[in-house]
């Protein structure tokens, strides 16, 4: 291990991973922001958008994320749409990820006791009673999964190097391919993600202790 040389990477792994923390949020972000939508559709199933929504999932989550990104990056400039790599990976994680939250937030939903409806009796409509009711204790009972999605998405944001992106896993083959310092880029990528997930495995397994301690009062 040469540690001179490893020092002198750390910059580089540090603005990569800049960047892959900042594909993480808009990714997370736009997830959650398109899959809660999607998850009221499939959990009430409402007309006609069912079942799009269905196809939509099942055509997300059975398909490599990989062949998105190529389909984004170099398929769609043959019909005329061109977009910058950044983007196409941002479209990418949320195309992927939303699927995924949106079952995870259904899940929730179906999970709430259809009593919770009695809400019409202190004068709330059908959408301040999701809303502030069943809302509520959807997300408590997703949170496990949801924290779950979060992190997968994170580590898939390794596969938008192959677009160009220089997020951690394009820096290390780059080094490994030009300066042939395999030991020191594999080391330091995987330091890179243990730094970025850890703290994000732990702020969600409090954040399911916190919803398990409020549902069961331990």
């Amino acid at each position: 291990m040469n540690w001179s040389y490893l020092a002198a990477a750390i910059p580089k792994f540090a603005e990569a991973a800049k960047l892959t923390l900042e594909l993480s949020v808009y990714g997370i972000a736009l997830s959650l922001a398109v899959g809660l939508p999607v998850a009221v559709v499939t959990a009430y199933r409402i007309r006609p958008f069912y079942f799009l929504a269905r196809g939509y999932i099942e055509l997300s989550r059975n398909t490599p994320l990989l062949i998105q990104l190529f389909f984004l990056y170099y398929g769609l400039p043959k019909i005329g749409i061109k977009w910058d790599g950044f983007t196409c990976s941002i479209i990418a994680l949320t195309f992927l990820g939303a699927s995924y939250m949106a079952e995870a937030l259904r899940a929730g939903i179906l999970a709430v006791p259809k009593g919770q409806i009695a809400g019409k009796a202190i004068g709330l409509n059908r959408f301040q009673i999701f809303r502030y009711v069943e809302l509520p204790q959807a997300w408590a009972v997703a949170v496990p999964a949801v924290g779950a999605n979060i992190l997968f998405l994170m580590k898939e944001t390794s596969v938008v190097s192959a677009v160009g992106i220089a997020e951690l896993l394009f820096v290390t083959k780059d080094i490994i391919g030009m300066d042939y310092k395999t030991n020191e880029a594999l080391f330091l990528l995987f330091a890179s993600y243990l730094i970025i997930l850890l703290p994000v495995s732990l702020l969600a397994r409090w954040a399911e202790n916190r919803v398990r301690s409020a549902k069961y009062g331990v």
